[in-house]
């Protein structure tokens, strides 16, 4: 029999084009060099295309931008965005050097393309990302580029520092109230004006906020015509180019790689040139603004007469953030002329308890703990700004005292704020002020100031009371718990209702008839407004839970089984010792 095989239709596998793009960069901006980046668009365009088996994703190029560091260059950000959407497959560039001269920045981008399949190809070195020694290689030839820009970053500072010597500067920098004119800088009037203001408002006092101020009455816009702020001003007082003269290499980069840079206090060689151009400031009034800027750095915030301040400013620190404390003042809510000062650390001030949780110090603490520690009866300033440096607040309680012959001192502290914000007479006065309803409107109720005790005078307050059945009442009674009776607020409202003829209790009517109400001995006197009084008796069933029959005859039988014979004799016998032992007054005292 013969054998018959079935042969299945397949269907044909399809192969997926690689989607290839390309990565260009120059890293200065030249007709030469944008040259370059054209050839390279150009190249990449038509290599990939040509490539049957790949398809075109574009080609990302950045422009005058250094490759030592991957943040400033948006291309190659967007390229890498597109690569993890998935729309790259394949990325070309011409070398390292192209793609990152900083190893860090290279392996971290080559890694993590890897991860999501994403293969980069290095031509001039032929390395290829997903291959085995791709990696390896890249390490060793990506230390070579970064040690190569960093050379040429070396022979560009040598080139800086000839012509340095040579008192040529490092390009044509902008500076307010000087144009560049054949390589010479040429004073521009208008500005030159408002130079010679900063300088003269700032040997008169004036603060560079002040000046910032008058520039912005005035309409001066800054160099590229934006606001004229005080980080301006100060650096204009601290340029020696006014002067007529130029100094040299005041900043220097760090590290080529990062590209930050670092002012220049010493480490590195300055080149000062003399009479390089026309002066807007004399030499001798640039040196008064140095000393004055010293002068007042020193003295801190106490410089700028415009801020308030006090013997205490910047000599109270912070022992655990080591930020000063400044001054807060908050206005008696009763007497608005009358401000209480605490000292308080600035971080906690501005950041609150989170950041530093430094204890506060009342100002007429500060002051008592001055003169303990200094010997003076009461504080005082001249010999406090003599002898202090700085004091800083450790902990609670301790205080350490910074002097200026060298020596140190731990005070303990305690604040007396509550002792001396609560004095006797406030203490009275706030009394006054909530013994009625016009003067405390927050906290009242129908009867507060209107129940007057008849024994000591003194006001009635209210008291809740609840219940064993969960009902509530409320109860006044004497504030000064004389002994006077108290009298509750429901028996209050039946006798106002009774002299005042209503059906039923009404307080504004109360208010606008009644004067107070005068509680003694189980009788209210009322005082009408128009003179009159009224005295009303009044009695009272205390609030209590009625027994049932059984529960009487529960307790009955128990009293019963308590108070035997024995125990009777021994509570007779101890009774008549105690009334031999006190006489008249066997009872115990209360």
């Amino acid at each position: 029999m013969r054998k018959i095989t079935k042969i299945e239709h397949t269907m044909p596998v399809i192969q997926h084009r690689k989607r290839v793009a390309a990565y260009a960069r120059i890293s200065m901006e030249s007709e030469r060099m944008n040259h370059s980046l054209s050839a390279q668009i150009s190249y990449y365009n038509n290599f990939i295309q040509k490539n049957p088996d790949w398809e075109f994703a574009g080609v990302y190029a950045d422009n005058g931008i250094s490759g030592t560091s991957t943040a400033k260059r948006e291309e190659f950000k967007r390229m890498i965005e597109d690569a993890k959407n998935g729309k790259i497959d394949i990325i070309l560039t011409k070398s390292i050097q192209r793609f990152a001269r900083n190893t860090v920045d290279l392996l971290e981008t080559v890694r993590a393309l890897k991860d999501i399949g994403v293969e980069v190809r290095f031509e001039k070195e032929n390395i290829n990302s997903l291959s085995g020694d791709g990696e390896l290689m890249l390490s060793i030839l990506a230390s070579f580029a970064q040690e190569e820009s960093r050379s040429i970053s070396e022979n560009v500072k040598w080139a800086t520092r000839k012509r340095f010597e040579q008192g040529i500067p490092n390009g044509q920098f902008q500076i307010y109230g000087y144009r560049w004119k054949d390589d010479k800088l040429v004073i521009e009037p208008d500005e030159a004006k408002i130079v010679k203001l900063i300088y003269d408002n700032f040997l008169k006092g004036l603060s560079a906020e002040s000046t910032e101020k008058q520039l912005e009455e005035m309409g001066v816009k800054s160099y590229k015509g934006g606001h004229f702020g005080n980080t301006s001003i100060r650096q204009i007082l601290s340029n020696l180019t006014y002067t007529g003269n130029l100094l040299f290499q005041k900043e220097y980069v760090v590290d080529p790689i990062t590209g930050k840079s670092k002012k220049n206090k010493g480490e590195l060689p300055q080149y000062f040139v003399e009479n390089t151009h026309e002066p807007i400031i004399p030499m001798d009034v640039y040196k008064q603004v140095q000393d004055e800027i010293k002068r007042r750095r020193e003295l801190g915030v106490r410089a700028n007469w415009s801020i308030p301040t006090t013997c205490f400013t910047s000599k109270i620190k912070c022992s655990n953030c080591g930020k000063s404390y400044r001054r807060s003042g908050k206005r008696q809510r009763k007497d608005p002329d009358k401000v209480y000062y605490i000292w308080i650390c600035l971080t906690k001030s501005e950041k609150g308890k989170r950041y530093c949780d430094a204890k506060s110090i009342p100002e007429n603490t500060l002051k008592r703990v001055c003169a303990e520690v200094l010997g003076t009866e009461e504080f005082d300033e001249t010999v406090f700004e003599e002898r202090v440096d700085k004091i800083v607040v450790i902990g609670d309680d301790t205080l350490e005292f910074h002097f200026k012959d060298g020596s140190t001192y731990l005070q303990k502290w305690k604040s007396s704020a509550r002792t001396d914000c609560w004095t006797s007479e406030r203490r009275k006065a706030w009394g006054e002020l909530h013994k009625k309803k016009s003067t405390n409107p927050t906290r009242h109720t129908e009867f507060t100031g209107f129940v007057v005790c008849g024994n000591c005078s003194n006001n009635y307050r209210g008291q809740s009371n609840t219940y064993s059945d969960g009902t509530k009442e409320r109860t006044r009674r004497c504030s000064e718990s004389c002994g006077n009776t108290a009298i509750k607020e429901s028996t209050l409202k039946r006798l106002v209702c009774e002299v005042l003829e209503l059906d039923e209790f009404s307080e504004k009517i109360m208010d606008e008839k009644l004067d107070k109400a005068v509680v003694l001995n189980k009788t209210v006197t009322f005082h009408f407004k128009d003179g009159s009084t009224k005295t009303l008796d009044y009695k009272e069933k205390k609030k209590g839970t009625p027994h049932t029959e059984e529960y009487k005859e529960y307790m009955s039988k128990c009293m019963k089984q308590i108070w035997d014979d024995e125990r009777r004799e021994k509570m007779s016998q101890r009774m008549k010792k105690l009334r031999e032992d006190r006489g008249d007054k066997w009872q115990k005292e209360k």
